[in-house]
């Protein structure tokens, strides 16, 4: 089996968690830098990735990486890398990427040059002067960070927060790859019991259960890689079964949630279904101020509105307010933007984490009995 260079990046903040995930599947030489962790492995390595990591957004094989100030330097180096050993005669090719802190900063200049350089290449080992593009898209993504271009080959598809089981959301969702992340933040353990008292879709519920019960979280959708002859069916397949075989089906988790939106409430419940894990959520149509949390080891895990999408700032400071008498002496892990969340909660934090909630920055603030 072939041994790839292979980059998953993440959300700001969950660098450690997910480079403790990749340790997990078998990645070897892991590395962390900010939004990413590189790491290496085979075949196999690169299915699991897609299937197992909760807080990766994606996962791609590095093709290549290296300097280039100038677009005579980065078409030449471009066209360099053994792109025949990645790139069917018939396969479309399309070419995203971002550039940040570097000479090459025109993002659409750049795809046009890195797209001519692969067609170059490819001319020449297919001996074709036209691509139909008509097999199946091997995703090429590039990105420019002070003058240092890497360019990756996407084996997801799609980005690996759309788990399956989350058609509809309110507004402002929380990202599953952040619910899971905040989940492994927390230590949801297997028969723990987790409480969301303004559940939104359910994301944070939903993800602490695939955690608790060892499911996958890719375990249920496709991945554009299984369309590659790259890495074989037979690969895809047996780690897919795996994944399967190593749910936990005894644990005792239990989650619930609670929303002032029946159609909140009812989407979390929907999307629990879909996810596999219905019968061990519930949801109810209940206020903050009427939260209760029975006796055992529980953990409450909260994503309150801001008042930057949802609500006027002031409704929820008197928000975070309710919340901090709602909790009392309940462990707890809050996400907010609030830089004096800890006032109007009335509690100074045990523990806090800097997180990113999309392009918001964010505390996740950490409570414990």
């Amino acid at each position: 089996m072939s041994l790839y260079e292979i980059c998953a990046p993440c959300l700001f903040g969950l660098e450690s968690v997910l480079s403790h995930e990749v340790s997990v599947i078998g990645g070897q030489d892991v590395r962390v830098t900010d939004g990413r962790v590189l790491f290496r492995g085979d075949e196999s390595v690169v299915a699991k990735a897609n299937l197992w990591l909760r807080c990766a957004e994606r996962v791609c094989i590095v093709l290549g990486s290296f300097e280039a100030k100038s677009f005579e330097e980065l078409f030449v180096r471009v066209g360099e890398i053994a792109l025949e050993d990645f790139i069917g005669r018939k396969d479309a090719f399309p070419v995203t990427g971002w550039s940040l802190k570097s000479g090459l900063h025109s993002v659409p200049d750049c795809q046009s040059i890195i797209k001519k350089a692969v067609v170059k290449r490819l001319e020449k080992a297919y001996g074709l002067s036209w691509f139909e593009e008509t097999g199946p898209v091997h995703q090429l993504r590039f990105s420019i960070l002070r003058d240092v271009v890497t360019l990756m080959l996407d084996t997801s598809g799609e980005g690996l927060h759309k788990r399956g089981y989350r058609a509809k959301s309110v507004i402002a969702p929380l990202k599953e790859t952040l619910a899971a992340g905040i989940a492994d933040l927390a230590r949801v353990m297997q028969d723990d019991t987790v409480y969301d008292p303004m559940c939104g879709s359910g994301t944070l519920l939903i993800e602490s259960a695939l955690r608790a019960f060892n499911i996958a979280p890719g375990v249920r959708r496709k991945f554009v890689g299984e369309k590659w002859g790259l890495i074989p069916q037979a690969v895809w397949q047996n780690e897919r079964k795996a994944a399967m075989e190593a749910v936990r089906k005894g644990a005792g988790f239990k989650g619930h949630g609670a929303d002032l939106d029946a159609q909140a409430v009812s989407l979390t419940l929907e999307n629990a279904a879909k996810a596999g894990v219905g019968k061990k959520i519930t949801a109810l149509k209940r206020d903050i101020g009427e939260f209760s949390a029975s006796g055992g080891k529980s953990m409450i895990l909260c994503n309150p509105p801001y008042g930057e999408r949802m609500l006027e700032v002031k409704q929820a400071e008197e928000l975070y307010k309710k919340m901090g008498k709602a909790f009392a002496g309940q462990s707890c892990c809050i996400i907010s933007p609030h830089e004096q969340f800890e006032a109007f909660f009335g509690r100074k934090a045990d523990k806090r984490r800097k997180l990113y909630n999309g392009m918001i920055k964010c505390q996740l603030f950490m409570y414990f009995r």
